[in-house]
């Protein structure tokens, strides 16, 4: 027998990706006790749940199981089956997101999926003869159906662990219980709801199947969520990336670096996504085309898909962008946040930073000088609950709106955080979103972004919502840095700005503080607005009652609820970029038909001054020279990188890679009333 040895007959190593890894190299021993010191960190922040809690969610698993195929059951007797198809008759929980992919923490919702027969529908049988059943459990609390949603979902507790179920019924008489769900055979005849209801478990088994080690996936993907909510970007809801976009940026650096340990995978992640040349897509395989015919991602055919500026593709068939949602202004803040990154992992690489410099939380309320807050109230905590989420599933066409009424020159920055003012009346809970100049703009004098024809769209749209109850509210408000509301702050009071931010935003400010407006180029010349005789004379618009307020005072300057109708006038905000004051028309925001006026400081519009154009004023604290352009983020603006790495990433791009986004609008902006466009340029000449 002829040996082998020396022949190299071994089968080359798997590729991972639609593309050659960039590295193949493994840890160093500096590597590898950077990652210990990582998953201790993650430790010690308490992102692993106990042996208890896991076995807990085990068996609340294993009773909503039976709890469905009772219901199955039920429904296949009640509909005069026969014996052996009652016997028969079955249901199937899967488990998808966090929990299925192994990176849940303590206290995290599961997200399950109930697959049954052709004969149980969603409508009637899910969301009413199953929600019946659950309401009438002593273990369910805080249950929610949502049968309107992208996804139909019923969210509740079960004994403590939230649970968000979802509902897919099959071309199957019979579901086994060894049903492979990764088979496209499941996807026959069924609708579009359906196959979104599917693939959420399709997609996380697929995930796991194309990174080249699960455990320094997971070990990555629990650090870059816990850094994605320290930096306020994780959200998918109003913006930013959720949990399956982060899992897919994740997994596709795993591909490009199959070798490297989870402290180095994190250090690549930010080097690789700083230099990302977006709209180019994320994929981790090639996209399939399928006889079922279902819709797949591509902008070649779909001129929806052209729109999109941050495209994270689905593994599963029908593989679709996951992050339609992302905006130019989420997306440029995201970039900004992966700079940040990128900056500190080189630190800790040189050993002159330690990893929870890199989850340091972000200073939202100390990073603009102007905000729009929205305040959403009701008449108590369950109505505010389903109110607040229809509130929140469209803030991000707010985002989308002004976006496109001031044709990309306002940008915004909502932020994911929800805020309860627990001094009111009624149920309560706060939005933010800060607001600045586009960078790099030309400044005209006297111009103005005038949106209150965006908001008053915006709260029109609001008010088209199917379950609207008397006590129902949402006030939208223009509100200055040093007016946000004390209990957004977690002590309830302002703490002394942190010094990365101060050092950095004194280091580019004009002569003047808040209080007043400075000539854009004229750094010597400064008026105080009380002084200027263009300004809007705030107090001679305003209630009595309201001269008795200390500017000093903390306290919520949220809108008071006098009245619960719904409805009232539309905040009148104009933000003057160039000019020496800002023309701000300051109709009160309070309802027309309520007495007495707004009593609340928040009530009256007050000033947007132009300092807000101000580069360094995104306050990005722990980024010394922060890029704030995102076409400057890789080299100069044309795609090319100066720091060597470009060749790295050289990614062979779909076949429609490279078209140009529409650069006002968004995904839905077809789907969006016209505006009422309110943008003036006016001179003060």
């Amino acid at each position: 027998m002829v040996s082998s040895k020396g022949l190299n007959l071994s089968p080359p190593p798997k590729q991972y990706g639609v593309t050659k890894p960039i590295s193949m190299s493994g840890p160093m021993d500096a590597d590898i006790q950077r990652s210990r010191e990582l998953e201790k960190f993650l430790s010690d922040q308490g992102l692993y749940e106990s042996k208890e809690e896991a076995a807990k969610r085990e068996e609340v698993l294993g009773r909503i199981g039976q709890i469905v195929k009772d219901w199955v059951k039920q429904l296949t007797r009640l509909r005069g089956y026969t014996d052996q198809m009652i016997e028969d008759a079955n249901a199937v929980i899967f488990t998808f997101g966090s929990y299925r992919l192994g990176v849940h923490g303590p206290g995290a919702d599961i997200d399950t999926l109930c697959v049954g027969p052709s004969y149980i529908n969603r409508e009637e049988d899910f969301f009413f003869v199953l929600h019946n059943i659950l309401s009438e459990m002593e273990e369910v609390t805080e249950l929610q159906p949502v049968p309107d949603a992208h996804v139909p979902v019923m969210k509740f507790k079960f004994d403590g662990i939230s649970i968000d179920l979802l509902y897919a019924s099959i071309s199957l008489l019979v579901v086994p219980d060894d049903l492979d769900i990764s088979d496209v055979s499941v996807l026959y005849d069924v609708d579009e709801p359906t196959v979104r209801s599917l693939n959420g478990c399709r997609v996380a088994d697929q995930i796991l199947k194309l990174v080249p080690n699960v455990e320094h996936f997971r070990t990555t993907l629990r650090c870059l969520k816990l850094w994605a909510k320290r930096r306020g970007v994780y959200s998918n809801v109003t913006g930013f990336l959720g949990g399956v976009n982060w899992a897919l940026l994740v997994a596709r650096v795993c591909q490009l670096y199959p070798n490297a340990i989870p402290s180095m995978l994190v250090s690549r992640f930010f080097r690789v996504y700083t230099q990302w040349r977006w709209p180019n897509p994320v994929m981790l395989c090639p996209i399939e085309e399928d006889e079922l015919g279902f819709s797949v991602w591509d902008p070649r055919k779909n001129p929806r898909d052209r729109t999109h500026h941050m495209p994270i593709i689905t593994p599963a068939y029908p593989c679709m962008n996951s992050s339609y949602n992302v905006s130019t202004s989420t997306l440029r803040v995201m970039m900004e946040q992966f700079e940040y990154g990128n900056k500190v992992c080189e630190e800790i690489e040189l050993s002159k930073a330690q990893w929870g410099t890199l989850f340091e939380p972000y200073f939202f309320f100390e990073s603009y000088k102007n905000y729009l807050q929205v305040d959403i109230v009701a008449a108590d905590i369950d109505d505010l609950r389903s109110w607040k989420g229809w509130v929140e599933s469209r803030l991000r066409q707010l985002t989308l709106m002004i976006e496109r009424d001031t044709f990309g020159k306002l940008q915004c920055h909502p932020y994911p955080h929800e805020y309860v003012d627990i001094s009111k009346p009624c149920a309560h809970c706060a939005f933010f979103m800060g607001l600045q100049r586009k960078q790099g703009e030309i400044i005209q004098e006297g111009q103005q972004f005038d949106i209150r024809g965006t908001v008053d769209e915006f709260r029109h749209s609001i008010n088209m919502y199917m379950f609207w109850k008397p006590g129902m509210e949402i006030y939208v408000s223009h509100v200055r840095r040093k007016q946000i509301p004390s209990y957004v702050f977690p002590d309830g009071y302002r703490r002394p700005r942190h010094p990365r931010v101060q050092s950095q935003q004194q280091s580019d400010k004009p002569c003047c503080e808040d209080g007043g407006a400075c000539r854009i180029g004229s750094g010597e010349r400064c008026l105080k607005r009380k002084k200027d005789p263009d300004a809007v004379d705030v107090k001679n618009d305003m209630p009595e009652k309201r001269r008795s307020i200390s500017p000093q005072r903390r306290d919520s300057i949220s809108p008071e609820i006098i009245s619960h109708k719904f409805g009232g006038t539309s905040p009148c905000l104009a933000f003057a970029e160039g000019s020496e004051t800002c023309e701000v028309d300051t109709k009160r925001f309070c309802p027309d038909d309520v007495e007495g006026g707004c009593t609340s400081n928040s009530s009256v519009i007050t000033f947007l001054s132009s300092e807000v154009g101000s580069c360094k004023d995104i306050g990005n604290e722990s980024v010394a020279g922060s890029v704030c352009r995102l076409e400057n983020v890789c080299g100069d603006g044309n795609g090319v990188c100066q720091d060597g790495l470009r060749e790295e990433l050289e990614v062979k791009p779909n076949a429609a890679v490279g078209m140009l986004l529409k650069s006002v609008g968004g995904v839905e902006a077809e789907a969006v009333q016209k505006p009422v466009l309110r943008l003036s340029l006016t001179s003060t000449a």
